[in-house]
């Protein structure tokens, strides 16, 4: 009984924080990460800030928003299955409420200058967390200290740089699985090296 009481307390609190960060972040899931990795990670101590490195990598390579990503893992961490899906549901009940009153009876929502004028403030706003949150992952990196971590990270900055100023149609995907496979391949052949170093 008590075991159960424990986890319904969790539940809850889960919910509420995840209804929270859905409620009063804009921007998108990346928008959400900085917040997330504030609550979770520092505030509450739910996940270390090599959980967060790893889901924000495993959510951007699966299915679906990365805001929820997070939070069904963070969810299911601390109270299973039933603890992801509260935290799911509650992360993603604020948009659905919104989106649907704004849907049915705000037609011309995005025409009124005041909402307007709020989102380009926004804009602006989300591109500072976002931001924020990449500097954040980068200096709490688990291999800061290597090189190849950092090559790696400066020259997907570069080219997606690039890629934005000149309009090229270059998808992140490719990016990200070219970063995979140097990863992948720079790892295959240190273990080689160690291979034949003990032999």
């Amino acid at each position: 009984m008590m075991r159960e009481k424990r986890i319904m307390n969790k539940c809850l609190t889960l919910f509420l924080t995840f209804f929270r960060i859905g409620i009063f972040t804009f921007g998108g899931g990346y928008a959400m990460i900085g917040i997330i990795e504030d609550i979770c990670v520092e505030r509450k101590k739910w996940i270390s800030h090599e959980d967060m490195m790893n889901i924000t990598v495993i959510a951007e390579s699966t299915p679906g928003p990365i805001a929820i990503n997070c939070a069904t893992f963070v969810g299911y961490k601390q109270a299973g299955v039933m603890g992801a899906v509260v935290a799911t549901f509650g992360v993603v009940l604020p948009s659905f409420v919104l989106i649907f009153l704004i849907s049915k009876y705000l037609v011309h929502f995005m025409d009124m200058p005041v909402v307007s004028g709020a989102f380009q403030g926004i804009k602006a706003g989300v591109g500072i967390i976002i931001v924020n949150a990449a500097i954040n992952m980068i200096k709490k990196m688990k291999d800061k200290k290597k090189k190849i971590p950092q090559v790696i990270i400066w020259c997907s900055f570069g080219i997606m740089l690039v890629v934005n100023i000149f309009s090229w149609n270059v998808s992140t995907i490719s990016l990200m699985l070219t970063a995979a496979v140097v990863g992948l391949g720079i790892f295959l052949i240190k273990e080689a090296d160690k291979g034949g170093k003990g032999r």
